[in-house]
């Protein structure tokens, strides 16, 4: 298990305490929220997934990510932000706790879908090389019937240093100094 401290936010393994809280941020930033029933399942199995909650100072859930393993491939299959503290370097930080978790799994690649019109998550992918791969014709449904291109993006080779470097120094602070403290427990 990974456990991430950066600037007063703290990244941690997500239990089935978060789920409402969960919930709660994916309704604020998905059109369809996964349910709490399919959130609980997820968490069973924690050999083939990871997920993550990030934690404002106050407690709050702040961001969540979430990460699938497929033979020795990794599939992200969620990452959100709660609005108020979007473009904090949160999304930055909780992408990059996955990545050491995939990295750690000795996965050889990685890859998401990314809602077309989604610029901001579609930078901060790029940063970490995700590259694009193809795009899945109205992948996402909203609950008013629109629909939504998703774009396909993958990390075919972890051991880029593009991709190493992004993950390494995800958190970096201005003055150069790491906001990130990893603390390993297995």
């Amino acid at each position: 298990m990974i456990t991430v401290v950066a600037a007063q936010v703290l990244i941690r393994a997500m239990s089935a305490a978060d789920v409402p809280a969960v919930r709660a941020l994916d309704a604020l930033v998905q059109p369809s929220p996964w349910s709490e029933e399919f959130l609980r399942e997820q968490l069973v199995d924690t050999a083939s997934r990871t997920l993550l909650v990030a934690e404002g100072p106050d407690g709050s859930q702040v961001g969540h990510a979430a990460l699938v393993v497929l033979a020795d491939e990794g599939h992200v299959t969620s990452i959100a932000v709660d609005p108020a503290h979007q473009r904090s370097g949160i999304g930055s930080r909780i992408l990059a706790a996955l990545c050491r978790d995939a990295l750690a799994r000795g996965l050889s690649a990685l890859t998401l879908e990314v809602r077309a019109s989604n610029s901001a998550a579609i930078g901060l992918y790029r940063q970490f090389g995700f590259a694009p791969a193809g795009v899945r014709p109205r992948y996402y449904v909203d609950p008013d019937g629109l629909t939504e291109d998703a774009l396909v993006l993958w990390i075919h080779d972890m051991s880029d240093p593009v991709f190493l470097l992004a993950v390494e120094t995800a958190g970096v602070e201005a003055d150069g100094g790491f906001a990130d403290r990893t603390r390993r427990s297995f």
